[in-house]
């Protein structure tokens, strides 16, 4: 059973954000997780995510970015919400300051994350992990977004859905691609966005979030020193 503790982060400049660490009592890891552009880090995606990612030892802190803590629908200029990522990070360090530590989030959060990362690597972090990596508006397939990634020096991973309006494959893989041995690619089968599956899949949504956490785990558990 993970026990899920409310924490307050200080952005600066007098912001503050709510976060919710959920840490498994045999806990390996420790993953902050940033939220999408339209939902904050109480989403039922969120909450099931971490829910399945304690189950294999992976503990979470998910935090708000200020606009959503603010409630106006209107995401942060970029510079605030990359500062949102590394104040984040350095929460979840002091926070668990035993446990490798990753970065990451759902499509929006996801991406400040890499864009605080090719900035200046985010102190300890291992890993960037992006579930639904928003490489385009939607169905408005470009690349323009992927550019920093070139500048991350640590492993990422990109789980995608192959019906994701926000992420053509086509461009995606080539991306990966020249990215090298730093970035993985897994795909999920007619998985959206939001990593819904269509009935012909066989598959349930929750099969598929467990999917998601089993590959960030294992993939995790393979970055030396992380195991």
């Amino acid at each position: 059973m993970a026990a899920t503790k409310q924490l307050r982060i200080s952005v600066g400049a007098g912001v503050e954000v709510s976060a919710l660490l959920c840490q498994p009592a045999k806990a390996r890891r420790l993953l902050v997780l940033g939220h999408g552009a339209g939902a904050g880090m109480s989403h039922p995606f969120m909450e099931m995510l971490a829910v399945e990612l304690a189950g294999v030892d992976v503990a979470t802190l998910r935090y708000q970015f200020p606009y959503m803590e603010q409630r106006r629908r209107v995401p942060d200029v970029p510079s605030l919400l990359t500062s949102t990522v590394v104040a984040a990070v350095q929460a979840a360090a002091e926070a668990a300051p035993d446990l490798p530590l990753f970065a990451g989030g759902k499509s929006m959060g996801g991406r400040m994350t890499s864009q605080a990362a090719a900035q200046r690597p985010l102190k300890g972090v291992r890993g960037l992990i992006f579930f639904g990596f928003p490489l385009h508006p939607p169905n408005r397939p470009g690349t323009k977004r992927a550019e920093h990634l070139a500048k991350v020096t640590v492993p990422m991973l990109f789980l995608q859905g192959t019906r994701d309006t926000l992420a053509d494959l086509k461009l995606l893989r080539p991306v990966c691609a020249k990215l090298g041995s730093r970035a993985t690619l897994h795909v999920i089968e007619t998985a959206d966005h939001s990593f819904h599956v269509l009935k012909k899949s066989g598959r349930s949504d929750a099969e598929v979030l467990r999917e998601l956490a089993e590959k960030t785990s294992s993939w995790a558990g393979g970055i030396r020193g992380t195991s």
